[in-house]
């Protein structure tokens, strides 16, 4: 009775994710992660209700370890729950891409302000070169992105055959 919405380890997603049907209650699901996590050494994690967030030992972690956060609730008809699972880079990780994509592009808008504004007046614009240079440091940094991102492939695969392995499901 499971069903994957989406392919959850693809590469051309930013944070791979999944949802998946099954007739087990959230408690259960919860239960079975909560026991897998006593018993299996290759994950660990944090379990309340509703949610779970898995990741590798300490020992095992780089800088580009993924984490699987999980939520599990209650299906609409009240047999069963539904799955939710995002594969994703700690949360520090997170914002400091997300804070350098923000400074960049906000650098790339005023260097294009200040551009227009001295061709407006009629003055030269050599600032207009920093653009692609901008551009170029902006490419650098989702390179990056993505090759760390490959780096924690086989440790997404390990949280990915955990889940599979302590609920049962084939996601």
């Amino acid at each position: 009775m499971s069903q994957t919405t989406q392919e959850p380890l693809s590469l051309n997603r930013i944070r791979p994710r999944f949802k998946i049907e099954t007739s087990d209650a959230p408690d259960v699901l919860l239960d079975k992660i909560r026991n897998a996590l006593k018993t299996d050494s290759s994950c660990i994690g944090q379990i309340v209700t509703g949610y779970a967030n898995l990741s590798l030992p300490k020992e095992e972690q780089h800088y580009w370890s993924p984490q699987l956060s999980l939520t599990i609730e209650e299906s609409e008809g009240g047999e069963g729950s539904i799955l939710r699972g995002l594969y994703g880079p700690r949360p520090a990780v997170w914002t400091m891409f997300a804070f350098f994509y923000s400074f960049i592009g906000f650098a790339i808008l005023i260097v294009a302000m200040i551009g227009a504004s001295f061709i407006t007046i009629g003055r030269p614009a050599h600032i207009l070169w920093l653009v692609p240079i901008l551009f170029v440091v902006f490419l650098s940094l989702f390179l990056v992105a993505r090759y760390g991102k490959k780096l924690g492939r086989d440790q997404m695969r390990t949280l990915h055959h955990f889940i599979e392995g302590c609920t049962g499901l084939t996601i």
